[in-house]
């Protein structure tokens, strides 16, 4: 005897953009955006029973997030996930849960002759801004927000030594290394119970992600790290200080390594230790750094 533990289903990679015109100013704000939407609910027979009746094609969802795009605003990226979220649920009266994740991709104005540009972006950075909101019958909304691939590295004020030494390690304790990492870094939000709670928070949303990247930046260059775990949790100390309505914070690094090239046997010449200018960037195995703090 079998069943049907779990199901959802939904659409994937929807590819939004939205301009905002300000015919006074005669400005132009520009979002794009990835959004996937994923449904639960009574749809087990749909999987079943081939009945079909149960479910909300995935190409209405696209068309569903483009309308909603046209209706309300896309900024937050928190309000607007909760927005697509919240109408799954309230529209469909089988649908329990609807979970939306948004990536929001970099268009930063350009400055033209000292000048902000009026209708001119570029995009200066791979770093992304993430919103996972799930709404829940019965419950309300959840929301995580994410800053995601920030590239960050220093190139001194990081060392990593006094960890096991056995049989198996290899590794030299180091005193200096170059530090790189790129940054994922989440926290979530109490759980709102209505909509209009998610409304009303919208102020604290683009406050906690500015801050949230500013202590992140600052520690990571600040802080003469004894390891990279230490550091994050810093991070995450930090974060859970100055926003309240967050009950938790994770961050996960990967380690990016950049090794030292003995150049010795080139007529002596000195690469290692202090005379250490050349390295060898390395792509993988490397280093996996993950934690969550909670209040």
């Amino acid at each position: 005897m079998v069943q049907l533990s779990t199901a959802r289903y939904g659409k994937d990679n929807i590819r939004v953009y939205k301009v905002h015109r300000d015919e006074q100013a005669g400005t132009q704000d520009v979002v794009e955006m990835t959004v996937g939407v994923l449904l639960q609910g009574d749809i087990d027979t749909s999987y079943t029973q081939a009945d079909n009746s149960v479910v909300v094609a995935t190409d209405t969802m696209k068309n569903t997030v483009y309308i909603l795009a046209k209706q309300h605003p896309v900024s937050p990226p928190e309000l607007f996930g909760a927005i697509v979220a919240s109408h799954f649920v309230e529209k469909y009266s089988h649908i329990r849960s609807a979970q939306v994740k948004i990536i929001v991709h970099k268009w930063t104005r350009m400055t033209i002759d000292g000048k902000p540009h009026p209708h001119s972006f570029l995009r200066d950075g791979a770093d992304t801004r993430n919103v996972e909101a799930t709404a829940t019958e019965e419950k309300g909304v959840d929301i995580r927000s994410a800053i995601a691939g920030l590239l960050v590295l220093k190139s001194t004020g990081s060392a990593f030594h006094g960890f096991i030494r056995d049989e198996y390690a290899t590794l030299s304790e180091v005193s200096d290394r170059i530090l790189s990492t790129e940054v994922d870094c989440g926290w979530v939000w109490d759980t709102f119970h209505t909509l209009k709670d998610v409304e009303a928070a919208v102020p604290k949303f683009d406050e906690a992600w500015n801050g949230a990247r500013d202590i992140t930046i600052s520690t990571f260059a600040n802080d003469e790290s004894a390891s990279v775990q230490n550091t994050m949790y810093k991070m995450c100390e930090q974060i859970l200080a100055v926003v309240p309505m967050v009950k938790a914070v994770d961050y996960s690094l990967p380690n990016k390594h950049y090794f030292e090239i003995d150049l010795s046997w080139h007529k002596g010449l000195k690469n290692t230790g202090k005379d250490a200018e050349v390295y060898a960037p390395q792509s993988n195995p490397n280093g996996l750094i993950q934690c969550t703090v909670s209040r």
